[in-house]
């Protein structure tokens, strides 16, 4: 990906991460959110259901083992940066650049709401953003979230992460839904080609409860469809 791409990318996705602007209760809650989170009309995140079955519309994933993962902090979440793999999403490619995770989760099937999901983001280079996100139900323990849990560093310090292999993030199953939206943080920029993959994964409940412990509540309650299309691959 170009550098200056990067770095504007990166710098609204810095902003998007300012714990002084925004927080997810109280005065800074998500009522609160100003500008775009408030007038935009394609807000993410959604409640997935009525979906349209359509076929061909999930993007080809193709992501490797990272040499290394950067981990930084804020008051509010975490954020692992690598550029360790990309998609193709309608002939566009969008590389990888970050990803972090949400509890519950923000988007829901449904109506229902899993214990946590994850968004890998990517970026195109004309800087539109194609984010694919992934459940996690309670189950086994997850080797790749016992790794990113022991390298999350203080606030304002770093942490990295050596040989994480980012398919193991991905479900056996890739079908799943696909929409038009937005950040899921201020500025709410409406920028966004999700995908959110249907099959979810496994997290034992003490790495739930050891993300809940650290950041507590992290979701965007889910914003209305405004006839937006829902498309569904299965």
């Amino acid at each position: 990906m170009k550098p200056i791409l990067l770095g504007s990318v990166s710098l609204l996705l810095a902003g998007a991460a300012s714990a002084q602007d925004y927080g997810y209760s109280g005065d800074t809650g998500p009522e609160n959110w100003g500008g775009v989170c408030a007038t935009g009309i394609q807000q993410s995140p959604i409640d997935l259901t009525m979906a349209i079955e359509a076929d061909g519309i999930m993007p080809a994933i193709a992501w490797t083992q990272a040499e290394t993962v950067e981990l930084t902090r804020n008051s509010l979440n975490f954020t692992a940066h690598t550029d360790a793999g990309a998609l193709i999403l309608n002939g566009v490619r969008y590389d990888l650049i970050q990803f972090h995770f949400h509890s519950l989760s923000e988007h829901t099937v449904d109506g229902k709401a899993f214990p946590l999901e994850v968004h890998f983001v990517h970026a195109s280079d004309d800087g539109d953003l194609a984010v694919v996100g992934m459940f996690y139900e309670e189950g086994a323990e997850n080797a790749e979230l016992a790794a990113l849990w022991n390298a999350i560093p203080a606030e304002g310090e770093t942490g990295t992460v050596s040989g994480l292999d980012l398919t193991n993030f991905l479900p056996a199953d890739h079908a799943g839904f696909r929409y038009s939206g937005s950040l899921t943080t201020p500025p709410c920029s409406e920028i966004v080609a999700w995908t959110v993959l249907a099959e979810p994964l496994e997290a034992s409940s003490a790495q739930i409860e050891a993300y809940r412990g650290l950041f507590g509540d992290t979701a965007r309650p889910v914003q209305p469809h405004n006839r937006r299309f829902v498309l569904e691959n299965d």
